[in-house]
């Protein structure tokens, strides 16, 4: 099957055991029985799912991920303008702490001695808001490393909105972390989460190609009305 994930839902269960989770939803929903993800989506990332009912199609779908046969789309609420409409992005990631100093560990950084990784990107729109410029993006990456999307943005300075690690800087984040959700965060944020949205998936399953496609939540839609 196939969920929409809201943000900021979390998947699995990390620290708190209290916590609402995307697999603690479902096994409430369905009793008895199994789900395998297949992808992952960040808290703060919502959209499609693909989720496997068992173990055995786990594996099957697993390995047509690795080949790069389940494509995905993104869409992204990025500010500024780009100059460009269609860009490829091909820029080798790696774990920032490993070359340079930072406060977030899981925060990822471009280096030449990375992981190689490449995005696809598509302006599909630009707009105004209270003056300041946004542009909605279409993104399809073609590896799967961990923050890929918003690694790229922020590489081409179109930080995706709301981003707190790689939305300008990382005080973001860690601001959030020690106070919570304030208005001085607001302020350099704009949304309380990233506006990053997964909204498709496709594959080809039983001799058939299957499409589904995850609207984009109303507080993004929203966000684009100027």
């Amino acid at each position: 099957m196939v969920v929409g994930k809201p943000a900021p839902l979390i998947m699995h269960a990390a620290g708190r055991s209290d916590e609402v989770t995307l697999l603690g939803l479902l096994k409430k929903a369905r009793p008895g029985e199994e789900f395998f993800f297949v992808n992952r989506l960040d808290r703060e990332t919502s959209g499609c799912v693909l989720v496997a009912r068992s173990s055995g199609v786990a594996r099957r779908l697993g390995k047509m991920m690795g080949r790069g046969e389940i494509k995905k789309g993104y869409v992204a609420l990025v500010r500024g303008w780009p100059e460009w409409d269609e860009r490829r992005v091909e820029a080798s990631l790696r774990r920032r702490g490993e070359f340079e100093e930072s406060a977030v560990w899981v925060r990822q950084g471009v280096h030449r001695e990375g992981k190689v990784s490449t995005t696809c990107f598509v302006v599909e729109e630009r707009f105004e808001r209270r003056e300041e410029r946004f542009a909605r993006m279409a993104c399809e990456p073609k590896t799967g490393r961990t923050h890929q999307i918003r690694v790229h943005l922020e590489h081409v300075s179109h930080p995706i909105v709301g981003d707190k690690i790689y939305g300008g800087d990382e005080r973001g984040y860690l601001d959030f972390l020690e106070n919570g959700w304030t208005e001085e965060l607001r302020e350099r944020l704009i949304l309380e989460r990233q506006a990053l949205h997964a909204s498709w998936i496709e594959f080809a399953w039983e001799g058939e190609l299957r499409r589904v496609v995850a609207e984009l939540p109303e507080e993004l839609r929203s966000f684009c009305v100027a």
